[in-house]
């Protein structure tokens, strides 16, 4: 087996991750990928993505196989903020950025490792399964890409999503659902110095309400939190209106219910109690999913790590991702480490020895 052009890697990525594509502005990414994607053989579809939310597109690309067995490999290609005018440095064989930027490992480093994988097998004249890339927009804020990607267009039945930390040789097979709250109270205002006692304080009602609310994490599967509250006009008026963002997530759906209900619950309960309305509109981000040890998809996997010499090992996590959508969809799909660590922080990195090891990977598992 040829060697990974680790030069030729490292420079890939950080030519991506250079190019601005904060959720929403993935156009300039997305073409040129198109072309890179064109340029090794793919047969390349650009993907319109409904409503206007991005002005990208997702990537849908072929590269027909010799062996038996085909894959959809699939990373996005937008990145959280701050992600402008990212300068990436390698020291010590580190790459990050220069602190004032995330780095764009997320999820750029599982873009690099597929077409440098490809790139090799295609220098060394190896066969290799049929090769399906699935490069999605709008990962970041709610899976908007993947969500919206035509899965017509796959062939595959199954599919690697490259967007997760650990160690390389890390598999999520076991993924949460995810719930959202938007809940709106309305109390009444008066004026807060001549006649509080006419009003109904919108805060008082949450702050209720939430003292009686299980949070954070509720057991090993499930967690819930509240990350948004707006509200109140000025210091001499009772609050009259609240807005509350809030989320649940479990591995278990049941689980998710239950405590979903709680919080809806607990809320109607303190509304009522003040005599507040209150507004909650309840939906489903994305369902969990999981998959065996011992399913075809993940022994296949985990022979492709130990064929390079890497011990596998399978996890949940309590992340959402492209994976959660791809399943839903019929897909099977597990999310495998890239190596990319403090993600969404301006301390983000990646190993580019981790960067090798899972392009090495994806070229051991398509021509195996």
């Amino acid at each position: 087996m040829t060697n990974i052009n680790q030069e030729r890697l490292v420079e890939h990525f950080i030519s991506l991750v250079k190019i601005d594509s904060e959720s929403g502005n993935e156009k300039a990414v997305a073409e040129t990928l198109v072309e890179q994607l064109g340029q090794q053989g793919f047969e390349v579809v650009q993907l319109a993505v409904p409503g206007t939310i991005t002005n990208g597109f997702n990537i849908y690309a072929k590269l027909q196989g010799e062996l038996d067995g085909s894959i959809v490999f699939s990373s996005h290609m937008d990145t959280v903020t701050p992600g402008n005018g990212i300068e990436p440095i390698i020291e010590d064989g580190i790459i990050r950025s220069q602190g004032d930027t995330i780095l764009g490992g997320d999820d750029k480093s599982g873009i690099a490792a597929v077409m440098e994988a490809v790139r090799s097998i295609q220098e060394s004249g190896e066969a290799h399964k049929t090769i399906e890339v699935a490069f999605t927009v709008y990962e970041e804020r709610g899976m908007h890409g993947s969500k919206n990607f035509d899965i017509s267009k796959i062939e595959s039945k199954q599919a690697i999503v490259l967007d997760s930390g650990g160690p390389i040789g890390t598999i999520i097979t076991t993924a949460p659902g995810q719930q959202s709250l938007k809940v709106t109270i309305k109390g009444k205002p008066a004026h807060a110095g001549l006649e509080p006692e006419a009003g109904i304080n919108a805060l008082t009602v949450a702050a209720d309400a939430i003292s009686k609310m299980q949070l954070s994490r509720i057991d090993d599967e499930t967690t819930a939190n509240i990350g948004v509250v707006r509200g109140g006009q000025a210091t001499n008026i009772v609050m009259p209106e609240l807005h509350i963002e809030a989320e649940a997530r479990s591995l278990n759906d049941d689980k998710l219910a239950k405590q979903v209900a709680h919080m809806v619950s607990t809320f109607e309960a303190a509304a009522q109690k003040h005599g507040a309305s209150i507004e909650i509109d309840s939906s489903r981000s994305y369902n969990a999913y999981h998959i065996s040890d011992d399913d075809a998809h993940v022994v296949a996997i985990k022979a492709a790590f130990e064929a390079i010499g890497i011990e596998a090992v399978t996890k949940p996590t309590g992340g959402g991702s492209d994976a959660n959508i791809f399943n839903e969809q019929g897909l099977k799909t597990v999310n495998l480490s890239t190596g990319m660590s403090k993600v969404h922080t301006t301390d983000e990195f990646i190993a580019v020895a981790d960067l090798v090891a899972i392009t090495n990977f994806v070229r051991c598992y398509l021509t195996r």
